[in-house]
């Protein structure tokens, strides 16, 4: 990977007079920088210029209308541009007011309005909060059945004499808008009777645009169209009532995937899977996968053979159901497993990023490790997990939260007899700092017991593990935790693990992290919180738009020479996306 060429930034011009820094950095930000210094004092003017202009359009958008921007220059052939700003008092908003263009709405679609406006007379009078308050009022309209509400030009008075800002809201109404049933327009495979039982409305239902939106959403959530486009007819129906209309354009019939990737410690693995995209007409996947794997430094192999159908909205809208037999064997440092499975769950979402699942497996193999050898067990397990995103981005989050959790009551029959149950719990917390929110502090707790089970007759594959690049970086995967006498892993009842990050961005594109892991696995229910591993490390983030590419280098705080196959005194880890 080549590094780019970076080149110090030159400050378009220097802001004098301001002493709140919160304030001062926003103006420097919107005053910009050049790469290089101004030519001659003709150039430094202009600058200046340019600066001032930028200065005086920030201080009115945060409210100060009282200001004195100056512009001027340094000595000497180049000067430096200079900024000189007084910023004077606040203009605060005075009590808004709501205009109806047309005929009014009914009173309680006025009350709505003025309680979603929420500006708070004394408040300052920035101009974000004022757009903001008058989406919101328009959106308060619209989701009360006045679809086609807009804002009308507001007017904004400034009054010096007491620093009060009034602002009168102008909004246009028309008629209340009642649905009727879908205008279907589908090119490709989509059946029509299942596409009308996707519509979260009853005819003569009274428009919300959530409702509208959810439709769109249960279909982009599908994945089989190349196109959606869900909107209100142009004119009502005779009736009154408007269609929804509805246009569908499915993607390829299939897809074909490759893969591969190489670590120095978990070895190389190839991945290959055939999509064959709404085989039935329902928006469903049936997808054919195969991976093949061998560990680093090993002659066993990794390997998986499977087909996954998934079948979107089944039963009710919102509810996939997947059903997915394989054959597969899976190689770790701490134990082989081969056999088959057949597993099914039903996923139902709630809102946007809200899931519950439950599920069962039953699955038949071969367990080799070093606690037990070779066993032979046929495991039976249920699954119920539930998932909550209310973090502003899933790949690379600056607010909000996360949490997972998951519980598996497990039965083994076979060679070993046991029933437990194995739980365990996540969640990520995410803070912006600063004006700007440029600096982003972030959060990440992992719990996990298996309750009921012994270390002994636990199978390997279902004992917990940690240490790698999802779990404690800076130590070779599983490593973490109790190992046998030749160093491999040992696996645990419980689990915890943390870790802690600081993100700066430095620019649009390039940004930092500094963080720090600790974990431990131990071999009772409860969590060992006395015995853990820790590492700390530095990231490097070049941002995509749609997410950053991570590179972390990790280093263990514990001797790397009792950890691992391959004992390195750091880790280097390379992937699409934050860490958590």
């Amino acid at each position: 990977m080549a590094a780019p060429q970076l080149h110090a930034a030159e400050r378009r011009a220097i802001v004098q007079g301001v002493e709140d820094r919160g304030l001062l950095q926003a103006i420097q930000v919107a005053i910009g920088d050049e790469k290089t210094a101004p030519s001659n004092r003709l150039d430094a003017r202009r600058r200046a210029r340019q600066a001032a202009d930028s200065a005086t359009a920030l201080l009115r958008s945060e409210g100060y209308y009282d200001y004195t921007v100056t512009p001027d220059i340094g000595e000497g052939e180049r000067p430096q541009p200079v900024v000189r700003i007084e910023i004077g008092p606040r203009t605060h908003l005075a009590p808004p007011e709501v205009r109806w263009t047309g005929e009014a709405p009914p009173v309680e679609v006025q009350a709505a309005v003025a309680k979603a406006i929420a500006l708070k007379p004394g408040a300052p009078a920035r101009a974000a909060d004022v757009l903001a308050a008058e989406g919101r009022a328009v959106g308060a309209v619209q989701e009360r059945g006045f679809a086609n509400a807009k804002a009308a030009d507001r007017q904004v008075t400034v009054e010096h004499l007491d620093q009060t800002m009034h602002v009168v809201f102008q909004i246009a109404t028309d008629k209340l808008v009642r649905l009727d049933g879908l205008k279907m327009e589908i090119k490709g495979r989509t059946r029509r009777a299942w596409l009308g039982r996707l519509a979260p409305w009853k005819t003569g239902e009274t428009y919300t645009p959530a409702k509208v939106a959810e439709f769109e959403r249960r279909l982009l959530d599908t994945q089989v169209y190349e196109s959606v486009t869900v909107a209100l007819a142009p004119a009502p129906n005779p009736d009154g009532l408007t269609p929804v209309v509805v246009s569908l354009a499915d993607r390829a019939r299939h897809s074909f995937e490759f893969g591969a990737g190489y670590s120095t410690t978990e070895g190389a693995d190839i991945d290959i899977r055939l999509s064959t995209y709404n085989p039935f007409g329902r928006g469903d996947t049936l997808t054919y996968e195969a991976r093949y794997a061998s560990l680093a430094n090993t002659n066993d192999l990794g390997s998986l053979v499977g087909v996954k159908l998934a079948l979107p909205d089944f039963s009710a809208p919102g509810r996939t159901l997947t059903v997915e037999p394989a054959f597969f064997q899976s190689v770790t440092n701490a134990y082989v497993e081969t056999g088959g499975r057949l597993s099914g769950d039903i996923t139902q979402r709630y809102g946007k990023t809200s899931f519950i699942t439950l599920g069962a497996s039953v699955s038949q193999s071969q367990v080799n490790d070093k606690e037990t050898g070779i066993i032979h067990i046929l495991t039976l397990r249920l699954l119920g997990a539930f998932a909550l995103d209310r973090s502003d981005n899933p790949l690379d989050p600056h607010t909000g939260y996360k949490i997972n959790a998951r519980i598996e009551p497990t039965q083994i029959e076979g060679d070993e007899q046991l029933p437990y149950v194995k739980a365990q719990a996540e969640a990520s917390y995410y803070l912006p700092i600063g004006l700007l929110a440029n600096t982003v502090l972030a959060f990440r707790g992992h719990l996990g017991s298996i309750i009921g089970g012994r270390l002994a007759a636990v199978p390997a594959p279902d004992r917990f593990y940690a240490g790698g690049g999802g779990s404690v970086r800076g130590y070779v995967y599983q490593s973490v935790g109790p190992h046998y006498a030749d160093n491999t892993p040992v696996g645990g009842l419980s689990l915890v693990e943390a870790s802690a990050e600081v993100r700066h961005s430095f620019t649009n594109t390039l940004g930092g992290v500094l963080f720090f892991d600790t974990g431990s696995v131990g071999t009772q229910i409860q969590p060992d919180f006395r015995h853990t591993d820790a590492s700390v490390g530095i990231g490097f983030r070049y941002n995509l738009g749609f997410a950053p590419i991570r590179a972390d280098l990790a280093f263990p705080l514990t001797n790397p020479n009792n950890k691992g196959i391959n004992e390195q005194p750091f880790q280097v880890y390379i992937s699409i996306g934050q860490s958590f």
